[in-house]
Parts: structure tokens; C-alpha cells; sequence
């Protein structure tokens, strides 16, 4: 009888306490603020998704795969980090790479992309969910897209309200100036890097606001991740002080910015310091000396602040303005310097004018990766700095300065892109505000004609004009930037596709048919796939941190065979690997880079190398019978086009669009050992030194006419001499 009465005691608790769970529910949902925070927790939720979503085309189409050049070391290194420790990683010595320098990998990386993708791989193996550390490195860009989108949210609902933050974190899901860093297959820094640096930015202006200890320390470990993720830190090292040092200027000079940014400063400092690449570059470098300055004025703000009670009103303003503008003149002359650095860099230093990201950003970049957010966010800065704040000053020199360092660079488009998504969302947000709002205030001033369809007709062209953007995001996703350069595909008049699998196919043949320790001369382009795919020594690669070497091999491929063949035997060389694409048309190859060969070559060799060599007279660059004979004679050009002759029409490079000039080449220390199926990928086996040098003097001539005869005394005399040796 207890037990019962127990029990129908503790259903009755029970069931009182459910519904008053299912009260608390329903009125909580009832409330605006419940439904207002579903509402944004489902369209986080659906942004994330279809962020993820529009970046697995390639996968789709393709298969799981690691795309470009770059994403193969990243994954080679993961992959190594996974298998042998983080210890181990920091302390490999990579043979494989810069031969016969090696690479000391530990030290010469930011580790944090490795660091995610292997503690991702280790916690789900830890639970049990058995997935290969390829498929990790694959979706690991497309996962952090999610975050990337709710930290953009986050910092732009500081900045002006929910509903912006909202927009913005749809719009940065699929715009294609992120997405094209962030596909499936990418596994590059940059598709974590832009995470960390707007949880930065956002942690920074919140604690800018609050003056919180708590929101600078976590502002510092936001940062401390982006320093270990990516270079591109040095932005937030210059952004963040700039902001500071604007405010000064402004007189919004407060006890919160001080606390935030001498917190961010000191820990942010020692904290990055942490990182054996980055090592004690803060307080060495030239980029890190702003972040110094702002610092030590902010001190003496301070300290002036604490004397402004001890001094008169006109010595106060005089000694300050005199500071300021000392500090504004240092910190100009440094903005140019490092401007003109680095457009000398980019302009007379071959190595970095090769590559296509550090080109000028063209104006069809431009509306290509952003659309319709190139002229609506414009309108955002105009909303921000009328409503001026201090977050606001923040945004408004986020955007400034990444506008000007992405017309300098198309790479750093990327910087560009978040800031484009906050502004547009906060002009999106104010027009539907303005015109979605509560329209009892403007039933007063409606008017005959427009007037009262200027709601419609405002509302139908910003949702025309979000549908556009979304399939134009679509589109190029699609088509632009989800082809991994691994795994080509042509389409027929008939709309099927061909798979053209050449990469794979060589570097697989040079893994089964080579030598273990075979050393693969190339260009630099090919280095990290070589390693990771074929896993076999390459000579440089990607990195392109020694420029001489680089030079030497680009000496290599613009020299006759002869010069070629003693640079290749000082540097070991067993086979060679070249990329040809004048029988499909494939505008990438080696030719069409050999111009940069030369040009690196000819910065550290002018004696031996020129650029103007391989020109013709009046100036042209030429494969055909008019082309130079320098040109025509060199190792490129011979390892080319060897055996071009013989194909359908003769000797026709399809992407040059011209008869070659040398179609009957002979090769005397080269030999071919594979060449492709659609002949994409070359190689070329170096031959050996012969045993014993060939003798280039005639034998000596004999009369065949002279009558030969032996003598019988002779012989009969040397008879007996010959037995008795026999004997």
C-alpha cells in the first residue's frame, strides 16, 4: 500500500512537473524574443547548410579528392602528423623536398591547419568513427565555412543588429570570393584562417565595448589560432592598432579600449611567439613595428590623461597634438615604405611576379567574386560611419584597407570578401527596415501614384536582386571553382564528359616504376604533388623559399642539352617531369610558363642566360620555324615536342595554335621513359655516364693490298721454343 501510494505520488509530481515544462515551452515560444531566437538559430542552421552543400560540386562530380598544389604538402604533413605525433611533426626533416637540402618541415609551417584536421581525425577515432585522414582533410574547408558564417553574424550583430548579422552570415556562406578558398578538396590555411579572423575581429569589438579582461584574453586565443593557421595574420597585428590609434585621434580615447587593446598587445605577443615559424618576427619585423608604436602612444595617452589634472587646458592640447602628429607622421612613412616593398617585390622580383594570385585584381574580379555586393556595400560603410561608434570606426577602416590591399594583390580578394558580406547585409538590413517597418508613420505621408507601391516595388527589386546573387554564387561555384587541377574534364559537341586523368596516371607510374630514392627534376609548380602522389624526390617545389635553386633548374630547362646535362648531374638528377598541352590544348603547361624560367634563370645566371636570346628580332615569342634558335635548341623545348612530328596533323600544337619549327628532334642524354595518354604529362629518364669513354681517334689503318706470309725458317726455328713453353 506505501508503494502504491508512493508511486501515485511520484507520477502526479511527475506529471505536474511536465506540464509545467510544456507550459514553460509554449510560453516561452510565445514570447517574441523565443521565436526570434528559433527563427535565427534556423537560418544559421540552413546558411551552414547550404555553405556546406554548394561546396562538395567537385566531389560530386569528381571524387574525394585533394585539390591544386599547395592542399597536397598540407595533407602529405597531416597525414604524417597523424601517423607518427605532434613531437615527430615538429621535428621532421622532409628529404624528400629540396634536394639535396631537405626541408626542415616543423619550422618552416603554420601548424594550426595541420593541428585541426589531426585533432578532428583523432576525436573521431576516438569515438569509434572510422575515417581516413584524406576524407578529413577533404571537408574540413566546407565544415568551418559554418563557422565562418556564424562568427560573421556575430561580429556584424555587434556592429548593427540581428537582422544584418543574419544577412551577412548568408551572404559569406556562398559568396565565390570565399567559396573559392574553401571547396571541398581545398585543404589550404585560408579555409581556416577566415574563421579565426573574424572570431578575432568579433572577440576584439566586444571587448572594446565591454572593456572585459575575459573578451581580451579570449580575443588573444582567437588570435593565437590565426597566427598558427595562416600568414595573412599580420592584417588583424596592423588592423587592431590602427583602430586604437584612429580613436586617439578621434578623442574616443577610453579606460575599455585601454584595457582591450594593452591585454590583446601584451598576451596577443607572447602568444605568437609560441609558433616556431613566427619565432621572435613580432618584435623584429617591420609589419609587427605598428602594432609596437600604437602601444607605447597608447601608454603615453594614458599617462597624459593621469597629468591632464596637473597641467592647464593649453599646455595639455599643445604637448598632445605635438605627439600626435609625430606618431602620424612615423606611422605614414612606414605605411608607404611597406607599400613600395612590397610593390617592388612583387614587380622586380621574378619569383613573385610568376605567380597568377599576386597579379593586379581587374574589375570583372571584382563583380565576378562578389556581384551584386560591389555596389551595395558602399551604401553599408555610408549607414555605418552616419551612425559613427566606436565598433563602427573599426569596420569603416576594415573596409577601407582591405579594399586598397585587394586591388594591389587578387589573393588577398579573400580579406576583401568578409568585410563586403557585413556592409552589404547592414544596407540590405536598413532598406528592408525603412520599408518593411511599422507603416502606420507612413500612412500620413502616402501620396497619389508611387507612393503607396513604393513599398513593392522597393521590396520585389532587393529580393530580385538577392535571387540573382544567389545564382550567380551558384553558377560559378559550379563552373569556376570546383575543378580540381588534379583531374581534368572536356565536354563533347554531344554535352557528355571526358575524364582526363593524366596527372594521376604519370605520378602513379613514377611511384610503381622508379626507384624508391629516384630524384624527379621540375618546376617548381609540381613539387608538392610529386612528393605527395608519387613520393618520390623532388628537387624544389611550392615553397620557394631558395630562390637560387629554383634558378639553377630554370637554368637547367632553358640551356642546350649538353649545359643541361652537366647541371642535372651536379644535382643527381634521375628523371625529368615536364607538363605539355599542345596536343589537347591545355594552356597551363610548361611552355607557357618558360618565360618565367627564364627570368628567374637570368637573375642569378646573366651570363649564361638571357631573356631576349629566346625572342625573335622583332620581339615575338615563337614555337614555329621563325622562333629563336635558342629557343628551338633548349631542353624545354626539345623534351616537349619530341616525337611531335609524328602525331595527326604533324607537329600542330593546339594551344600555341602553330607549326612547330624542330618537328625531327633527337635527345642525347635523355631518353623518354613515360608519356601520358592525351601526352599531358612527360617524363624523360637521364642517362647514365658511360663505363669507359669512347676513343675518338681512328685505328690504325693496315694495307690489305701487301702480300702476308710466314717465313718456314722462322717458324720451324720458333717450333721448338713453343713446345717447351707448353711444356
Amino acid at each position: 500500500g506505501r508503494a502504491g501510494k508512493g508511486d501515485s505520488v511520484g507520477f502526479g509530481s511527475g506529471r505536474g512537473s511536465n506540464a509545467g515544462a510544456a507550459g514553460g515551452l509554449s510560453g516561452g515560444l510565445s514570447q517574441p524574443a523565443g521565436w526570434q531566437s528559433l527563427l535565427s538559430f534556423t537560418i544559421l542552421f540552413l546558411a551552414w547548410l547550404a555553405g556546406f552543400s554548394s561546396r562538395l560540386f567537385a566531389v560530386i562530380r569528381f571524387e574525394s579528392i585533394i585539390h591544386e598544389f599547395d592542399p597536397w604538402f598540407n595533407y602529405r604533413s597531416t597525414h604524417h602528423l597523424s601517423t607518427n605525433g605532434f613531437y615527430e611533426f615538429l621535428n621532421w626533416f622532409d628529404e624528400r623536398a629540396w634536394y639535396p637540402l631537405g626541408r626542415i618541415v616543423g619550422g618552416t609551417v603554420y601548424p594550426g591547419l595541420m593541428v585541426t584536421a589531426g585533432l578532428i581525425h583523432y576525436v573521431l577515432n576516438l569515438l569509434h568513427v572510422t575515417v581516413h585522414i584524406r576524407d578529413v582533410c577533404v571537408f574540413l574547408a566546407p565544415v568551418f565555412s559554418g563557422l565562418t558564417s556564424i562568427s560573421t553574424f556575430l561580429l556584424t550583430r555587434e556592429l548593427w543588429n540581428q537582422g544584418a548579422g543574419l544577412l551577412a552570415a548568408c551572404f559569406i556562406a556562398i559568396v565565390p570570393g570565399y567559396i573559392s578558398r574553401s571547396v571541398a578538396g581545398s585543404f589550404d590555411n585560408e579555409g581556416i584562417a577566415i574563421f579565426a579572423l573574424q572570431f578575432t575581429y568579433y572577440l576584439w569589438v566586444k571587448s572594446v565595448k565591454t572593456g572585459s579582461v575575459f573578451w581580451a584574453i579570449g580575443c588573444c586565443l582567437s588570435y593565437f589560432y590565426m597566427v598558427s593557421a595562416w600568414g595573412g595574420y599580420v592584417f588583424i597585428i596592423n588592423l587592431i592598432p590602427l583602430h586604437v590609434f584612429v580613436l586617439l585621434l578621434m578623442q574616443r580615447y577610453s579606460s575599455r579600449v585601454y584595457i582591450a587593446y594593452s591585454t590583446f598587445y601584451i598576451v596577443g605577443l607572447v602568444l605568437s611567439m609560441q609558433i616556431p615559424f613566427v619565432g621572435f618576427q613580432p618584435i623584429r619585423t617591420s609589419e609587427h613595428m605598428a602594432a609596437a608604436g600604437v602601444f607605447v602612444l597608447l601608454q603615453v595617452y594614458a599617462f597624459l590623461q593621469y597629468l591632464k589634472n596637473r597641467l592647464t587646458r593649453h599646455e595639455f592640447q599643445t604637448l598632445f597634438f605635438l605627439g600626435v602628429s609625430v606618431a602620424a607622421g612615423v606611422v605614414f612613412l612606414s605605411v608607404i615604405y611597406l607599400t613600395y616593398t612590397g610593390r617592388y617585390a612583387k614587380i622586380h622580383i621574378p619569383i613573385i611576379a610568376s605567380v597568377s594570385e599576386h597579379q593586379p585584381t581587374t574589375w570583372v574580379s571584382f563583380f565576378f567574386d562578389l556581384h551584386i555586393l560591389v555596389c551595395t556595400f558602399p551604401a553599408g560603410l555610408w549607414f555605418c560611419i552616419k551612425n559613427i561608434n566606436d565598433e563602427r570606426v573599426f569596420v569603416a577602416l576594415y573596409a577601407i584597407s582591405a579594399v586598397y590591399f585587394a586591388g594591389v594583390m587578387v589573393r588577398l580578394m579573400l580579406t576583401l570578401t568578409p568585410v563586403v558580406c557585413m556592409l552589404s547585409a547592414v544596407a540590405f538590413s536598413s532598406v528592408f527596415e525603412h520599408y518593411l517597418g511599422d507603416d502606420t508613420k507612413r500612412q500620413k505621408k502616402a501620396e497619389e501614384g508611387l507612393g503607396p507601391n513604393i513599398k513593392s516595388i522597393v521590396t520585389m527589386l532587393m529580393l530580385m536582386l538577392l535571387m540573382m546573387f544567389a545564382v550567380h554564387c551558384t553558377w560559378v561555384t559550379s563552373n569556376a571553382y570546383s575543378s580540381p587541377s588534379v583531374v581534368l574534364a572536356s565536354y563533347n559537341h554531344d554535352g557528355s564528359r571526358n575524364i582526363l586523368d593524366d596527372f594521376r596516371e604519370a605520378y602513379y607510374w613514377l611511384r610503381q616504376n622508379t626507384d624508391e630514392h629516384a630524384r624527379v627534376m621540375s618546376w617548381w609548380d609540381y613539387g608538392y604533388q610529386i612528393a605527395g602522389m608519387a613520393n618520390r624526390t623532388t628537387l624544389v617545389d611550392n615553397n620557394t623559399w631558395n630562390n637560387s635553386h629554383i634558378a639553377l633548374v630554370g637554368k637547367a630547362m632553358s640551356s642546350n642539352e649538353t649545359a643541361a646535362y652537366e647541371i642535372m648531374k651536379s644535382l643527381d638528377v634521375d628523371y625529368v617531369l615536364i607538363i605539355f598541352g599542345g596536343v589537347i590544348g591545355y594552356s597551363g603547361d610548361d611552355i607557357n610558363k618558360f618565360l618565367w624560367m627564364v627570368r628567374i634563370a637570368e637573375g642569378e645566371h646573366p651570363r649564361d642566360i638571357r631573356e631576349s636570346d629566346y625572342f625573335t628580332p622583332q620581339g615575338e615569342f615563337r614555337v614555329d620555324k621563325a622562333g629563336s634558335p635558342t629557343l628551338l635548341n633548349c631542353l624545354m623545348y626539345k623534351m616537349s615536342y619530341y616525337r611531335f612530328g609524328e602525331m595527326t596533323p604533324p607537329g600542330f600544337d593546339r594551344t600555341r595554335n602553330a607549326e612547330i619549327g624542330n618537328k625531327d628532334i633527337k635527345l642525347k642524354h635523355l631518353e623518354e621513359a613515360f608519356t601520358s595518354e592525351h601526352w599531358l604529362v612527360r617524363i624523360y629518364k637521364v642517362k647514365k655516364l658511360e663505363n669507359r669513354d669512347r676513343v675518338e681517334n681512328k685505328l690504325r689503318g693496315t694495307d690489305s693490298t701487301k702480300q702476308k706470309y710466314t717465313s718456314k725458317k722462322v717458324s720451324r726455328r720458333l717450333r721448338p721454343a713453343i713446345m717447351l713453353l707448353l711444356l
